[in-house]
């Protein structure tokens, strides 16, 4: 097996080595320049939140723009226009964040008025200056005095914005970086420093911790949806915003449009999901349709085999169809690990990428949680999603992306997680499901990725609550309560933007019109399409169009690809 694998290896790399895709363009020196320049800076100027760290990364920003600027954009490839565009996209939207960050420091000044004494005593420890102990310890003990007298000042102070209360929490995280930096580094090495400073230092730092979460209650009680019971605290963003985003992310669709959009693809969803009901001999109660896929689940020692079952299904399926080219590699080196208790609480169904996780109960759950948990996790369900993870989704999309235009940094979620859903889809159409059972677990997700898109936008749009988001999972597509919950506390508090839901469909459809351009109409195979889909690294898939179908991009481009007949 061993002999097979490393001769199967050899020859995809004499392939990949003889081909002449080409790894770089004419932009690719800046965009690496940049990253290594902007790695310094936030290494050396790591308080993000402090003066000097914004006026900095400001002036590289206008460094690197002047350097793009002026490459002649005439003569650039449609891979370098690609690169010029979404790197100028990437520093303008960086400097815009900083302009926004220095002006919240601006709101939140007369809070932290001692904090540039903190910078002061930071910037010198990083060449070593030997500090005054004494002086300091007074100053630290000065400090205190001033945060205690702010704090009581502040608890009275009603008149907060969420976007200034997040300022303060992160101002005062940031001076107990600066302060723990200049301790660590003197403290048990210099007596006087050893001597004096400990006990002011602990009281300060405690103290910031405290008034960091009196700005943090300030947001909580600045949020502008009430608490629903659900225990689901999230931001609304609001329309605007949301537009703002979509154009960031090249979609030229309004919040509504996406809406329609979702609602469009339910119906075909409920439609075929009561095909599929019937054929089971369930008339149209597609919910008990549901019930009896859902208590299809193995038990638990039995649910990594039966993983690793679908795995190979999917494989297998993707090699007889010619559909990609599997690198030897990625399939020998990706692995699973069991979820832990605490990251089903957010992800209560399995992760991927070079590293699979499964979610399945632990013995500490209680046994509802235990049911639910199998009871979402079962081999129907699974079928649509195992290759979602692994391949040809998110581990081989990881594979491709260390080896192919590795300097192109243009994280998308629509190209992420749309890839990922685009081949739920092009499975579905190919014939993967096998029973009436299989299609009600593929329509499952799907109905869920439509699902995601309409919860997403209504939050936001301040119209649902998160209660009324996890309802909506469990009515309507047919989610356990449990995972329902973990599905909404994922997408509100788990650390996503606010379109990485919307992302899954919106994303995967960018995908099938662009297939239906290059496959459908024999300019390329599927397999031809998918690798040079990979080879192009990640990208909003209207600029992965433009290179694909070689099409020149205007230097004062603006998003313009309407990839769904509404």
């Amino acid at each position: 097996m061993a002999g097979l694998l490393l001769q199967q290896a050899i020859t995809y790399a004499q392939s990949a080595d003889n081909d002449l895709y080409q790894q770089t363009s004419e932009v690719n020196n800046i965009m690496v320049q940049y990253e290594a320049d902007a790695g310094n800076l936030r290494r050396f100027y790591f308080v993000e939140t402090s003066p000097e760290h914004i006026a900095r990364m400001n002036a590289l920003i206008k460094s690197y723009q002047q350097r793009l600027e002026a490459l002649d954009y005439s003569h650039l490839k449609v891979g370098a226009q690609v690169d010029y565009t979404l790197f100028r996209r990437r520093l303008i939207a960086t400097a815009t964040d900083l302009k926004e960050a220095g002006e919240e420091n601006e709101r939140v000044k007369r809070w932290f008025p001692f904090a540039d004494k903190i910078y002061q005593v930071e910037q010198s420890r990083r060449r070593g200056t030997k500090p005054d102990a004494p002086a300091f310890a007074a100053q630290l003990s000065s400090i205190a005095k001033e945060i205690v007298l702010l704090k009581a000042k502040l608890d009275k102070d009603s008149s907060f914005a969420q976007p200034t209360a997040r300022q303060g929490m992160a101002t005062a995280k940031g001076l107990r970086q600066a302060l723990n930096s200049v301790y660590t580094f003197y403290n048990g090495y210099d007596p006087l420093f050893s001597w004096w400073i400990p006990a002011p230092y602990q009281q300060v730092d405690s103290l910031l911790k405290n008034y960091g979460a009196a700005f943090a209650a300030k947001e909580k009680s600045s949020a502008k949806m009430p608490d629903d019971g659900s225990g689901i605290a999230g931001h609304p963003i609001g329309r605007a915003a949301l537009i703002r985003g979509l154009q960031e992310e090249m979609i030229p669709y309004s919040p509504e449009e996406l809406l329609a959009i979702a609602n469009k693809e339910f119906a075909f969803c409920d439609a075929e999901m009561e095909k599929a009901t019937r054929e089971m001999g369930l008339g149209t109660d597609w919910k008990a349709a549901m019930e009896k896929v859902k208590n299809s689940y193995v038990p638990p020692a039995d649910q990594p085999a039966a993983m690793m079952k679908l795995y190979n299904e999917s494989v297998d399926f993707l090699k007889q169809k010619d559909l990609i080219t599997l690198p030897p590699l990625a399939e020998e080196t990706w692995r699973m690990i069991m979820m832990t208790p605490e990251r089903q609480l957010v992800n209560p169904f399995f992760t991927g990428g070079e590293e699979f996780s499964v979610s399945y109960p632990v013995s500490s759950m209680s046994h509802d949680d235990k049911m639910m948990s199998m009871r979402g996790n079962n081999p129907h369900f699974s079928r649509a999603t195992v290759h979602h993870e692994l391949l040809a989704g998110h581990a081989l999309q990881e594979f491709m992306q260390n080896r192919y235009k590795a300097y192109r940094h243009f994280e998308t979620p629509f190209w992420i997680e749309g890839w990922a859903l685009y081949w739920e889809r092009l499975l579905w159409d190919q014939g993967f499901a096998k029973s009436p059972e299989d299609r009600i677990g593929m329509l499952f997700w799907r109905k869920h990725r439509c699902a995601r898109i309409i919860f997403s936008i209504n939050y936001h749009l301040g119209k649902w609550t998160p209660q009324q988001c996890i309802d909506f999972l469990v009515d309507r597509v047919g989610h356990e309560r449990a995972n329902a919950e973990g599905e909404v506390r994922r997408s509100f508090v788990g650390g996503y933007s606010p379109l990485y839901q919307i992302a899954y469909m919106i994303g995967g459809l960018q995908f099938e019109a662009l297939k239906k351009e290059l496959v459908d109409s024999g300019k390329m195979t599927y397999k031809q399409y998918h690798d040079a889909v990979l080879r192009e690294n990640m990208m909003p898939i209207e600029m992965l169009r433009a290179i694909l179908l070689n099409k020149p991009v205007p230097k004062d481009f603006t998003s313009s690809w309407r990839f769904y007949k509404l």
